[in-house]
Formats: structure tokens, C-alpha cells, sequence
């Protein structure tokens, strides 16, 4: 009997030092989790608290898909770009510069028709007054399937919570290790430790130095997709034949949202379609059926910009621009002094003025 009474004594003392050990690990764990929550909302690195008139926090993130917001809820920028790192390079101080506004660079790394969309809506609705828009459309508009579920997102994560109304869905949201993560940089940058990873207006020079260019390396990359040899460029003659059926199958289902967002703007606001100038490796080959989509689209971009009176900047077409190889790092990217010459041509286009003659450029639309 007395073993018995020790063994359940015993028992009944480690299930009383169980529970304490675990009410004390439970203790601990809210209380870390508190400290880094507290941590984060003080840190705020997604700028979930910037109202009109608060700056915005130093930019500590690449995925510009969680930074970018909070430029905008700003209100420091009456006047943006959007698209995705086909545009990246458009320097928004020279712009603003150019064009008397203040403009913000919102281009995103791969960002799908979708993805800019809910970034320009943002933009519609918590900018007073825009003041100039400019939209870069590249192909993958054109695409059959570009509304779909599917092509909605890229791997890269996206935060539908910092795009929406509300402050309070934002927080439950971060507690996180990647949150976690940027605010410790945010952190080191307020030290003096770490610089800003993007410029308040959400510029970078993404591409390497311009004094480290080479062009074998760059040809490399033009051309790897096509065996490691420059395509057929010369255009197809006499061009492909399209059933008529096949061509009244077209459809291009993401040029709908481009109007809706576009639309969104008020009838003051300059608005922009810059197609931009992809390596000619990169396009359809001249009289192709995929050509012929192509220009189809191109067409029912056109007939857009005639609704919501834009401005059409087109340099998607073979031209010395888009065929010089040294022009590009790769296919989709243009060096810095394309940016340069295509920033003057917007700025002339933004103030109502002919852009420059040159066969790299069609204007579609009168400048306004």
C-alpha cells in the first residue's frame, strides 16, 4: 500500500510539474510572439499604417508586390508607372522633371495583368487628383489565357491585404518570419547599418553596371532560347494564311481589365500605353500567324486607348531599335541609354507635343 501511495503520489507530482512546465512554455511563446509582433508593427516595413500625408518607410524588400503599396497610400506621387521590369529602368525624377509631377515607378518583376491592375486600382483610389499615367503593356496582355485563374499570380508572393481598404485585416497577416525579416533590416537601415534596398519612388537600376556590359554574354542570353542562334528575322513571305475562323477565335480576355483600370481614372488624368521595346528574337517573326494575333491585339489595344483617350507609345515591332544587339541585356531588357531615349520621347508625348521623328516609335492617338 505504501508503494502504492508513493507511486501515486509520484504520478500525481509529475503531472503537476507537466502542466507547469508546459503553462510556463505557453507563458514564454505568447510572450516571444507578443515581443515580435510589438517588434513589427513598430518597424511597420509594409507601411500598413501610411495615410495621405505620412512618408513612407524605407523600401527594405525586392518583391516590390508588398513594398509598392504603401508608396501610394502616401500620396507623395501624383503620377505613375505600371507594368512590370519592362519599364523598371524609366527613371520616375526624370520624368517628373520632364513633365512638371510627381511620379512614382510601380513596375513590377514579372507582374501579371491582374497584379497591375490591383496595384493601378490602388493608385485610382487613394490619389487625389492623377496626374499622368503610363501603362506598359507587354505580350503577355495579348494572351489567351492571361484572365484565367491560373495566370492571376507567379510564384512570387502577392498581398491582396495591402491592396484593399482595410488597415485592420493587414496585421494577422504578418506575424511571420519574412515580415520578421524585413523589419529587421528596416532596423539596421534606421541604425545606419543597411542602405534602402529600393529609392522612395521605387526606382532601381536592376541590370548590371553599364560599364560591365558585354556583348557576347548579352547575345548569349538573346539567343539561348533559340539554340544559341539568331532567329529568322526577315519577315515571312508571302506571310502565313489564317483560316477565318481561326482568326475570329481570337480573344484577348486581359485587355478588359486594362480599359476597367484605365477607366478608373478621372477624365483629367494623361494617359500612356507604352508597348515596349522587347529584342527583335523576342517578338513573332514578321507575317506569322502569331504576328498577325499580335497586331490584332495590337489593334484592340488601339481602339482602348481611343475610348479612354491614350496615348499609345509603340516600339513592340522590328526597327533598328529592337534588332541592334548591344541595345540589350537580354531579350526583354533594354540597356540605360534606351531608357533614356524613350523617357524623352513620354516626356514629349505627356506635354501634348509630337515625340521625335523615328521609325522605332508608332504614335497611336493625338497628344493631349
Amino acid at each position: 500500500m505504501a508503494n502504492e501511495r508513493r507511486t501515486a503520489a509520484n504520478s500525481t507530482g509529475a503531472q503537476q510539474g507537466w502542466r507547469g512546465w508546459s503553462k510556463a512554455f505557453a507563458l514564454a511563446a505568447l510572450s516571444l510572439a507578443a515581443l515580435l509582433f510589438g517588434f513589427i508593427a513598430v518597424l511597420d516595413p509594409y507601411g500598413a499604417r501610411v495615410q495621405a500625408g505620412q512618408p513612407a518607410r524605407p523600401l527594405m524588400d525586392l518583391n516590390q508586390r508588398f513594398m509598392y503599396p504603401q508608396i501610394v497610400r502616401s500620396g507623395a506621387f501624383d503620377s505613375a508607372l505600371f507594368g512590370t521590369s519592362t519599364l523598371r529602368l524609366l527613371d520616375p525624377a526624370i520624368l517628373s522633371t520632364g513633365l512638371s509631377a510627381r511620379f512614382a515607378n510601380l513596375g513590377m518583376n514579372a507582374a501579371t495583368p491582374w497584379e497591375q491592375t490591383q496595384l493601378a486600382s490602388l493608385f485610382a483610389r487613394r490619389v487625389a487628383a492623377p496626374k499622368i499615367v503610363i501603362w506598359g503593356v507587354d505580350q503577355t496582355w495579348c494572351e489567351a489565357d492571361a484572365a484565367s485563374e491560373a495566370r492571376r499570380l507567379t510564384p512570387r508572393p502577392f498581398p491582396p491585404w495591402l491592396y484593399d481598404d482595410s488597415v485592420w485585416n493587414d496585421w494577422p497577416k504578418q506575424l511571420n518570419f519574412t515580415t520578421l525579416e524585413i523589419a529587421l533590416r528596416l532596423a539596421a537601415h534606421r541604425l545606419g547599418l543597411q542602405p534602402q534596398r529600393l529609392r522612395g519612388d521605387g526606382y532601381e537600376v536592376f541590370t548590371p553596371p553599364e560599364a560591365t556590359y558585354d556583348l557576347a554574354r548579352a547575345r548569349f542570353h538573346l539567343y539561348h532560347g533559340h539554340g544559341g542562334h539568331a532567329p529568322e528575322l526577315t519577315p515571312q513571305s508571302p506571310p502565313a494564311e489564317v483560316p477565318v475562323a481561326e482568326r475570329a477565335s481570337w480573344r484577348f480576355p486581359a485587355l478588359a481589365w486594362l480599359e476597367q483600370g484605365l477607366a478608373a481614372f478621372p477624365a483629367t488624368t494623361r494617359r500612356l500605353i507604352v508597348l515596349p521595346p522587347v529584342h527583335a528574337s523576342a517578338l513573332p517573326r514578321e507575317g506569322s500567324a502569331a504576328w498577325q494575333r499580335l497586331n490584332a491585339c495590337k489593334a484592340e489595344i488601339a481602339a482602348i486607348a481611343a475610348r479612354q483617350r491614350a496615348v499609345i507609345a509603340d516600339y513592340a515591332h522590328p526597327s533598328v531599335l529592337t534588332r541592334k544587339d548591344s541595345n540589350y541585356w537580354d531579350p526583354a531588357h533594354y540597356r540605360l541609354p534606351i531608357a533614356r531615349r524613350i523617357e524623352a520621347d513620354l516626356i514629349a508625348l505627356g506635354r501634348g507635343e509630337a515625340a521625335p521623328a523615328d521609325p522605332a516609335l508608332n504614335v497611336v492617338g493625338a497628344p493631349r
